[in-house]
């Protein structure tokens, strides 16, 4: 009797337990959504490039003659002014042959008056024989040893008029020469960088050295930027930049594109192109070479509806699709979890038909298909007749606090149990 007692008991208590499995089994808990509104205001496109400021315009300050720097006038950071004198080459070389052209050409003017005399004489001779022949005191060789003597005349003052010629221009590259050992500054600006020493020799015979580089005007100065070729269609001149150097961290500095350059630049396959942002530095406070981080407004949009990112990538349950979501046809061979279709292809243009799903008034999800505008990575503009200010849309699942896979079962069953067991036992 005893034995029956106990069947019946264990019977009883494995049905109670599997009754209350069972139940626990079939309740499920409501899925929670987590939802924001649907927003007016603002959004920006915008486009990052990284690139490096630099002087408007850069002057190289070069020599055109050889020599030994003799003294320095200028300095890094130099301000100086057009045709102000900024170093100077040892003079001496050139003053000798400045001197040494001055009594070429004296020399030669010498040569140029003996001819021009000794013509004159000739000519004479030559007058004389002609009325000598007449009465016939000489021979006709004589009077042809007078001609050619007076043609030779001519000949000779002619070359030494060309010597005269030629000393001019070589005392005139002389004093040139002499002129470009003093190097002035061709414009007003600050010296960037200094390249030479008193009493270092630079050489010019086959290359123009430089002496200094002058950024002509520092108070307008330009990021160069390398962008990509997939965001540069977007970009034109005018477009308004902003800009942050590691320099002043948090301040933001704003210019303008000036110049989109045609020039491709290729480097490992990777195409990008110049694009040049100008900004105003009185202070100068940015300097040549500076690393700036650019943001370029591609394009900006006013008083539009707009939704995180978030929300278009939202994709819920299977079984909640199934069980609460009535699917109809979807636009554009896309599915209903807003996503584009699988099949490959490129990237899609501006203006995409998407889906958002959002809580109706008996809060359940409904499906609305959206037209995507332009993004500024945070936010979207979206277009859609289904879609009002103040609509909350599901940008995820909220997962409550304690969850745990092993919730279904009764107290002191499953994996909790033996989690406790083996503390008790100190595994």
């Amino acid at each position: 009797m005893r034995r029956v007692s106990i069947i019946a008991g264990v019977l009883v208590l494995g049905l109670a337990i599997a009754g209350y499995v069972a139940f626990n089994g079939e309740r499920k808990a409501p899925i929670r959504y987590r939802t924001v509104p649907v927003e007016r205001g603002t959004v920006v496109s915008l486009v990052t490039a990284t690139g490096t400021i630099n002087p408007i315009t850069t002057v190289q300050v070069g020599s055109q003659v050889s020599g030994m720097i003799e003294s320095l006038h200028a300095d890094f950071n130099s301000k100086v002014k057009a045709n102000q004198v900024v170093a100077r080459i040892d003079p001496f070389p050139y003053q000798a042959r400045r001197d040494q052209a001055v009594a070429s050409l004296a020399n030669a003017k010498a040569a140029f008056d003996k001819a021009r005399i000794d013509l004159a004489q000739r000519r004479r001779e030559l007058d004389r024989a002609k009325s000598l022949i007449g009465q016939q005191f000489i021979s006709q060789n004589e009077v042809d040893v007078a001609l050619t003597a007076s043609e030779g005349a001519v000949a000779q003052l002619k070359v030494t008029e060309a010597a005269v010629k030629q000393a001019e221009a070589m005392l005139q590259a002389a004093e040139l020469d002499l002129k470009y050992t003093v190097i002035r500054s061709p414009v007003d600006g600050v010296v960037i960088s200094r390249l030479v020493e008193v009493g270092q020799r630079i050489s010019a015979n086959f290359s123009i050295p430089t002496l200094f580089l002058i950024a002509e005007d520092v108070t307008k100065m330009q990021v160069d930027t390398n962008v990509s070729e997939a965001d540069i269609g977007g970009i034109v001149d005018g477009k308004s930049a902003s800009f942050t150097v590691d320099a002043y961290p948090g301040e933001e500095f704003r210019g303008r594109v000036r110049q989109v350059r045609n020039a491709p630049i290729n480097i490992q396959n990777v195409v990008t192109y110049d694009v040049v942002v100008e900004f105003d530095n009185p202070a100068f406070r940015l300097k040549p070479g500076m690393t700036a981080n650019v943001s370029i407004v591609v394009d900006k949009r006013e008083n539009i509806l707009k939704v995180p990112n978030s929300a278009l990538r939202f994709t819920p349950p299977k079984s909640v699709r199934e069980e609460k979501v009535a699917a109809g046809p979807e636009k554009s061979g896309r599915s209903a979890a807003g996503r584009p279709a699988s099949g490959g292809g490129s990237a899609e243009p501006a203006n995409r038909q998407w889906g958002l799903w959002k809580l109706n008034a008996m809060d359940e999800l409904e499906r609305v298909p959206v037209e995507m505008g332009i993004s500024d990575r945070s936010y979207v503009e979206i277009t859609a007749p289904g879609i009002q200010e103040g609509d909350q849309v599901v940008i995820g699942i909220e997962s409550p606090r304690g969850d745990r896979k092993s919730g279904d079962l009764p107290p002191g069953f499953g994996s909790g149990q033996q989690r406790g067991a083996r503390r008790d036992r100190g595994i």
